[in-house]
């Protein structure tokens, strides 16, 4: 271990002079201790909420944390130049150090470590410090390659400022490709990701034919791969919005995947079968490209009237020499002793489209659209296109099924295993239909039939190609209904095959018995086993639902005193929606809409009425007979349609559709008067808390987005409204008649001057509370957050975060903290009988 200068001491006496270490929980510094050894210098940055945001960089040297406050926190943009304040320096041991400081301590707020690891001086560090200039490489799991801290301070300036800024190497990006700070807010303490450069190794060596604007920093030198596997999409159970996505046609052809290698090409399918010899003018016509050895990926399609023909494929390919294929390249793995695979899939398209400008008519570059995928796919659907794939820009490329690819498909499509046929009537030697199947779990299953999608050509091709598998019994381990099955077939006329060929079927939908509704044949699949086939399913994406809701007039300002925009209620909802939907979810609504933002008319909206939007669901009208049908949001989409229609706050009733009239919670709405100081309101809400403690209810708290703060307790749905309702009541008259300075039973500005008026009206039928999460229609657009009991002392007012800070703070948050309320089962009656 390197000696520690004596002046380590004295450099850390103004870290100690602000700190009472009895009160925080920070280390104090502990006399010659450095953590440099053969693992090097270590760095970390620290994520601060200290009356505001900011990030603290602190950098080892000489046994101590040099250290800058940085507001904006770093970015990899070597264009941006970040404001570093210089502070006093810091013990080494905070370099792991994540926690509160308490109220009224040095720095009070939340610290959490936002990236560690270890970095390299260039140069003499302590020279550097003198002349203000201090030039770096880091090593950490956000943080990587070259950086410059510089002195801009003049000698007279109170504050010693810095400039912190990435150097222009193979890791910067510009920032609106890649924001780091908002791309990755979390803990490393929590959620350690591993150091950057092992997850997303960077070359500096420059790729033959890359243009200066064509990110490749992400490739790296290799020998060529032997045999690769395909990336696949997965099929998506709604559209993705957003302009994270590349949206392209999705072929109606075959895969297949070109490797030249000196010259010499070689096509394979999906499967890894070797199709070079089957389509030798288009190897051809590939070898033509100017490289020496690449990867590519496309599909292969013949073209009838603009689009692709499936049949038409395959009796292109049963011929020769099928100069009709066309090849359209939508990807680029490896190229001339570069892999490709981690760079993101936009900068592969943009060399792509760059190596096939003189590839002539065959090799075509599948183009992408820029309009939104909602009207792309309509208008796909309109061209009798299959569908649509969606690719995240960023992505690298991934063997195997992903979900960074997304397919989306106009009509529901997918292989089936032919399973047996039936005679077509009056015309010997032709197919009439095929039976289908697909396997499940390792069993082979029934999916019924298809009669339609060939001509005569075909139904021979198909009779001769099936005879010679005939088998005396179906093939099937699960069957279908047979009554449905058969309907339109002359009983025993099915001639069953050996399970070995695959067709590809175009249908409308599946039914409860789990067969193909109004199918229709499109091809052979000669590229594909039959025992690979499965029923294909939608799934959704990885960990966050998509929306498909348009947003219309992003730009338009909902609050004019801080300039937020629809854009930015709408992009914060769908970034709480996780934590907010579970909220929502089944609950009867109101909502509060603003269409000329929050200082123009505001309405109220908790029926369909004649503004539709569509996702919510409407709720039978039988539930609350004499009224309208009742609204709730229950998906991410319904609530962004409900923003997109200008739905700022959301409120809820006390109970689900489930129990209509049988609350699952009680909510205390804690509401100051005037001149009442906050400390009070906490304290307030502090014996609330107590009492119900007392009374044997376990309660959480949320702020209200506006003054005050609720108090909400869970109940398991056994009593009724008016009983509720009640016991809320007995509550806030208890605590007014026992704690009359602090508390009032009554409403209006004259019975509740410099106390608190808790608000039980809130617990009758129809009447609703602003949801967790939900933003408020009053000038800045607080947020109602939940938060934890012991965060009480910690909060500043009602109305603490807004749109744009809220999920900044939710990045803070390792778990939930009404994370218990969920599960929480109690009733009233020992309550009851306690308060008396």
């Amino acid at each position: 271990m390197p000696a520690i200068p004596d002046r380590t001491r004295s450099s850390l006496s103004n870290y100690r002079k602000k700190r009472d270490f009895h009160v925080t929980p920070e280390p104090a510094p502990a006399a010659g201790t450095s953590s440099a050894d053969d693992l090097g210098l270590v760095f970390v940055v620290q994520k601060h909420w200290s009356g505001r945001l900011h990030y603290d960089f602190r950098l080892e040297l000489d046994g101590v944390l040099l250290s800058w406050a940085v507001p904006k926190g770093p970015c990899y943009d070597h264009k941006e130049k970040r404001m570093a304040i210089h502070v006093e320096d810091h013990p080494v041991e905070y370099a792991s150090f994540e926690g509160t400081i308490p109220p009224k301590q040095y720095g009070a707020g939340t610290v959490l470590v936002w990236d560690r690891g270890t970095w390299d001086p260039v140069g003499d560090p302590r020279e550097g410090m003198k002349a203000g200039k201090l030039v770096f490489r880091l090593h950490g799991e956000k943080l990587a390659g070259m950086w410059e801290l510089v002195r801009i301070a003049k000698p007279e300036d109170r504050q010693d400022q810095w400039m912190l800024f990435k150097k222009h190497d193979e890791w910067a990006q510009p920032l609106a490709q890649y924001d780091v700070i908002k791309a990755l807010p979390d803990s490393v303490i929590g959620k350690p990701l591993g150091l950057v450069e092992e997850r997303e190794p960077k070359s500096l060596r420059p790729l033959p034919g890359a243009g200066s604007n064509i990110d490749l920093t992400a490739a790296a030198p290799a020998p060529m791969p032997v045999k690769l596997e395909p990336q696949r999409a997965s099929l998506a159970a709604s559209l993705p919005t957003g302009g994270d996505w590349i949206v392209e046609t999705k072929f109606d052809g075959y895969r297949i995947l070109a490797r030249i290698d000196k010259g010499r090409v070689r096509l394979f399918t999906s499967g890894g079968h070797d199709w070079t010899k089957k389509l030798t003018s288009l190897a051809a016509a590939v070898e033509q490209l100017n490289v020496s050895s690449t990867w590519l990926d496309g599909e292969i399609v013949v073209l009838k009237d603009g689009i692709p023909d499936f049949a038409a494929l395959q009796n292109a390919i049963d011929g020769a020499p099928n100069e009709s294929i066309s090849y359209f390249l939508f990807d680029l793995m490896y190229l001339d002793g570069q892999d490709l695979r981690k760079v993101p899939v936009s900068s592969r398209r943009d060399l792509l489209k760059q190596l096939l400008e003189d590839a002539g008519e065959r090799i075509r570059f599948s183009e992408d659209f820029l309009a939104p995928p909602a009207q792309v796919f309509r208008a796909a659907g309109e061209l009798g296109l299959e569908g649509l794939v969606f690719k995240r820009r960023n992505a690298p490329y991934v063997s195997g099924k992903s979900q960074t690819w997304l397919k989306a498909k106009c009509r529901l499509r997918q292989e089936f295993v032919v399973c047996g046929f039936t005679n077509r009537s009056g015309a010997p030697g032709e197919v009439g239909s095929l039976l289908l199947g697909y396997h499940t779990d390792g069993k082979l299953c029934d999916a019924g039939s298809v009669g339609t999608g060939w001509d005569a050509r075909t139904a021979r091709d198909l009779w001769t190609r099936l005879t010679p598998l005939e088998m005396p019994s179906a093939p099937f381990d699960v069957t279908a209904a047979k009554s449905r099955r058969w309907s339109r077939r002359e009983a025993g006329s099915e001639r069953w095959v050996r399970p070995v060929l695959v067709a590809e079927v175009e249908f409308a939908a599946w039914t409860s018995d789990g067969v193909v509704r109004q199918a229709s044949f499109k091809g052979l699949r000669l590229d594909k086993p039959a025992n690979d086939i499965v029923r294909e399913a939608a799934k959704t994406l990885a960990s966050k639902p998509v929306s498909t809701v348009k947003v219309t007039h992003p730009e338009r300002v909902i609050d004019a005193t801080t300039g937020f925009t629809k854009l930015d209620l709408v992009r914060y909802y769908e970034s709480v929606a996780e934590w907010m939907l579970p909220h929502l979810k089944d609950r009867p609504l109101s909502m509060v809409r603003a269409p000329a933002g929050i200082a123009g008319e505001l309405f109220f909206q908790k029926h369909p009425e004649t503004t539709r939007m569509p996702g919510l669901k409407e709720r039978n009208p039988e539930l609350w007979p004499g009224h309208p049908s009742l609204l709730s949001v229950d998906t991410l989409d319904a609530l962004m349609s409900a923003a997109q229609m200008n739905v700022v706050e959301f409120h809820t009733w006390n109970s689900t559709v489930k129990h209509l009239f049988k609350p699952d919670r009680v909510v205390f709405d804690l509401d100051p008067g005037e001149e009442l100081k906050w400390k009070h309101m906490l304290e307030a809400a502090l014996l609330v808390h107590t009492l119900l403690t007392e009374l044997g209810l376990m309660a959480w708290l949320k702020t209200s987005g506006g003054k005050g703060l609720h108090i909400v307790v869970p109940l398991t749905p056994k009593a009724d409204y008016d009983i509720v309702k009640g016991f809320s009541r007995a509550v806030v008259r208890h605590l007014a008649k026992f704690i009359p300075e602090r508390f009032s039973a009554t409403s209006g500005p004259s019975n509740r001057k410099g106390k608190v008026f808790v608000d039980y009206l809130r617990n009758g039928t129809g009447q609703t509370t602003v949801a967790a999460f939900s933003a408020r229609a009053r000038p800045g657009m607080a947020v109602s957050m939940p938060v934890s009991w012991d965060q009480l002392d910690a909060l500043k007012d009602g109305a603490q975060w807004t749109v744009l800070t809220a999920r900044e703070y939710l990045s803070f948050q390792t778990q939930d903290p009404w994370r218990d309320y969920w599960s929480t089962k109690q009733t009233l009656p020992g309550a009851m009988t306690r308060l008396g």
